[in-house]
């Protein structure tokens, strides 16, 4: 005798109905994969992915602008500093000088030599300023446009996480009701056959059964042969059959073409 080109599952056995629930459990599966696959690919996510790189940059250049801006303000007031205290030195020696306490003409030679250094050094030393100061402001209106920019991003940043946790919700919502209805359905099918669907299910990329529809698997979408087909129809209506391609429960009803 051939044996049949259709894979039995030993010694297992379930009721039509039972079987046809188990698509029902299937259909619920699908469902519960296809939110968490459309959970986890929300648009949001990768618009806060993309802001937030935005957004460290932007901080990372703020830094910079700040810490630029923090040395230009020590540079400008140690020069500002320094021109002080060549300004007080020339006001002391012009003081000298004009209080006639100077007689010596050596002295008075050196003393106007000074002078007329210090005015010099001075006069170096404010155009430092006056360049730092110019620095410092470019700085200033660098953190300014930044410090803008960075609450414009995180602006955005925190209106796209709003929206994504607002369908995450949403998501999670109708994955609690399809859950419990999942739990209901699965309940009322034989513990056996459910063992069985698991095991399948793991291996089959989250398919464990399908139906059998106008002769085709809807598992692998194989059509059966003339030959598969008989042995579908000599089984008997409590055996549960699995597809010779895909491996999977293979569940008969009315539209499977017999």
């Amino acid at each position: 005798m051939v044996p049949p080109l259709f894979f039995w599952s030993p010694q297992l056995n379930a009721a039509p109905a039972d079987q046809i629930r188990l698509l029902d459990v299937q259909a619920l599966d699908v469902r519960l994969s296809q939110l968490a696959h459309k959970r986890k690919s929300l648009p949001e996510h990768a618009e806060i992915e993309s802001l937030n790189k935005d957004l460290t940059q932007l901080r990372d250049l703020l830094v910079a602008a700040q810490t630029e801006e923090s040395d230009c303000a020590r540079e400008q007031t140690k020069a500002e500093q320094d021109v002080d205290q060549v300004r007080q030195r020339a006001v002391r020696d012009q003081q000298r000088l004009d209080s006639g306490a100077v007689s010596s003409p050596r002295d008075l030679e050196n003393l106007q030599k000074e002078l007329v250094s210090l005015a010099k050094r001075q006069g170096d030393l404010e155009d430092v300023v006056l360049e730092v100061m110019e620095r410092r402001e470019s700085a200033q209106e660098r953190v300014a446009e930044l410090t803008e920019r960075v609450s414009s991003v995180q602006a955005k940043v925190d209106d796209a996480v709003a929206r994504r946790d607002a369908a995450t919700r949403d998501l999670d919502g109708e994955a609690a009701t399809v859950t419990k209805e999942r739990e209901l359905v699965a309940g009322s099918v034989p513990a056996d056959l459910m063992k069985l669907y698991e095991k399948i299910r793991g291996q089959q990329g989250g398919v464990g059964a399908a139906r059998l529809f106008q002769r085709r698997c809807e598992g692998c979408h194989i059509e059966l042969n003339i030959t598969e087909v008989n042995d579908v129809r000599t089984a008997a209506p409590d055996t549960v059959l699995r597809c010779e391609n895909c491996r999977r429960i293979l569940v008969r009803t009315a539209e499977s073409g017999l």
